[in-house]
């Protein structure tokens, strides 16, 4: 049977596709349900839909985002405000240009048979924390509640610098660890560890949280319409993407498994992390809130003897990108 062309089908072989334009995102940590808004963005065509070829680049402990953008290396990175501010200060001019994450997920685990019951009882002990610019938030509560961080004594605490997983707690080397309430909490509980033999503090509830996982770009970019008009559309597909995932957090714990390349997560772990992710995003169109900024500026300013900043930053945020995405 011959095919019959017809004007429309002519034309429509006459007229190349428009070229997608591309887009590289670098993530903060391992590919996970953290970022499960990013994958199923990728996967279920919304990118696609807004003309993007998005490239995910997983993170891991020897990445750092700052790093990796300043070399040219992503377009945009999902970072936290303390350590993008800190970069901002230190001459890498980063500005927040979407924040996905509403509230924050950190908190302090602590065993409950050591006499820990409230905030006050954290002195003379010893606690994870983790550094490379997360120990701000932790160094403004200490800071706010008297409790100096120089060592185990009266009025004081030993800070032991925490790795990425929860051994010091479980081989008692500390009183209290650093833990996220989707990831290194559940930890704990899968190593055996029941709920009520623990004690925590969220940072949110401390009024020390500071933002997670935004979006960040460089600023020169920002002049060049080109790119603007990029991120965009990049972020309205992001923002489609998690709210996709918060309304089917099964389904897109399974996208984040179809995209693990280590093959190091498990379908137990990622689902029950897209659950507890979907509270933290819960109530962002993923836009920022100036008030939410500048609680965090505030915790980090008040952040002991050593802030993350020394001033407050000019021009670290701006609107104009979800103002042109989701209005």
């Amino acid at each position: 049977m011959k095919k019959i062309l017809t004007t429309a089908s002519l034309m429509a072989l006459a007229v190349p596709a428009l070229a997608q334009d591309d887009v590289t995102l670098q993530l903060k940590w391992v590919t996970q349900s953290q970022f499960a808004g990013y994958y199923v963005a990728l996967e279920e065509g919304f990118y696609e839909e807004e003309n993007l070829n998005v490239t995910i680049l997983p993170g891991g402990p020897d990445i750092a985002p700052t790093q990796v953008i300043a070399g040219g290396g992503a377009d945009v990175v999902v970072e936290w405000m303390p350590a993008a501010l800190a970069a901002r200060e230190n001459g890498l001019p980063l500005v927040n240009i979407a924040q996905p994450f509403k509230s924050s997920g950190m908190m302090l685990t602590c065993w409950g048979d050591v006499g820990i019951e409230a905030p006050a009882d954290l002195a003379n002990r010893t606690l994870g924390v983790w550094f490379f610019g997360n120990e701000y938030p932790f160094l403004s509560w200490m800071s706010q509640l008297g409790i100096a961080t120089t060592g185990k004594a009266e009025g004081s605490v030993e800070v032991l610098k925490q790795g990425f997983n929860v051994d010091p707690l479980l081989q008692r080397q500390a009183d209290c660890i650093s833990t996220m309430t989707y990831n290194e909490y559940w930890q704990v509980i899968d190593a055996g560890v029941t709920p009520e033999e623990l004690v925590t503090f969220k940072y949110e509830d401390q009024g020390v949280a500071t933002l997670e996982d935004g979006l960040y770009v460089l600023e020169e970019n920002l002049s060049d319409a080109a790119f603007t008009d990029k991120m965009t559309r990049f972020v309205r597909a992001s923002m489609k993407g998690w709210k996709w995932a918060e309304e089917n957090p099964e389904d897109a714990a399974m996208i984040v498994l179809d995209n693990d390349e280590t093959g190091a997560q498990t379908e137990g772990h990622q689902i029950r992390m897209m659950g507890e992710v979907a509270k933290l995003t819960a109530g962002s169109n993923g836009a920022l809130d100036p008030a939410d900024y500048e609680r965090t500026v505030a915790t980090l300013l008040a952040g002991g003897s050593d802030p993350v900043i020394t001033a407050a930053p000019e021009g670290a945020w701006t609107h104009a990108i979800t103002d042109a995405a989701l209005n």
